[in-house]
């Protein structure tokens, strides 16, 4: 992964993963608070911005050992113990949606992806992956947060697989 040798790379790798497997705005990632998690249940509440839906999403499992690894590294900060913010600048702070999009654009520029990566993508990205995987539009809607259907059908709109045994019987 295109975060391997940085000087924050848990705390990015960890960013990015949560942003694709929660859909994820930016300003979202930002707003994260420890508070939010709940490790021992293995779940996290998703507060959306832009009047979106708010709920409690799963801990994937994939991502718990990157966030394990995270918090322990983030415990050994100075300052972090005064602040509630999930991800933190390296000033102890609260991680800013510029610094994310600079992130990601970095990370792009190492990974040698040909186009120039902004956070909104992995959003996207969770919305085709669950679509390709068959869920359901409006469980998509739900987990990404759409008040509109129509915000959401675009993941689904693509996927051809959606046709397949339309004409079955159960």
């Amino acid at each position: 992964m295109a975060t391997r040798g940085h000087k924050h790379a848990e705390r990015d790798h960890c960013l990015m993963l949560m942003c694709f497997i929660h859909g994820l705005r930016a300003s979202e990632a930002c707003h994260l608070r420890l508070s939010d998690i709940n490790l021992h249940d293995k779940v996290i509440y998703i507060r959306r911005l832009k009047n979106g839906f708010s709920t409690i999403h799963p801990l994937a499992p994939e991502e718990i050992p990157h966030l394990t690894c995270w918090l322990n590294l983030r415990d050994k900060m100075r300052d972090a113990h005064c602040c509630d913010w999930l991800f933190l600048s390296q000033k102890g702070g609260q991680l800013t949606r510029k610094h994310i999009h600079y992130l990601i654009r970095r990370y792009g520029l190492t990974a040698n992806i040909a186009i120039t990566p902004h956070p909104h993508m992995l959003r996207h990205a969770c919305g085709y992956a669950l679509a390709d995987s068959g869920a359901d539009t409006r469980l998509i809607q739900d987990y990404l947060g759409h008040r509109n259907i129509r915000h959401t059908v675009i993941y689904t709109a693509s996927n051809p697989n959606r046709f397949i045994g339309l004409w079955q019987k159960k």
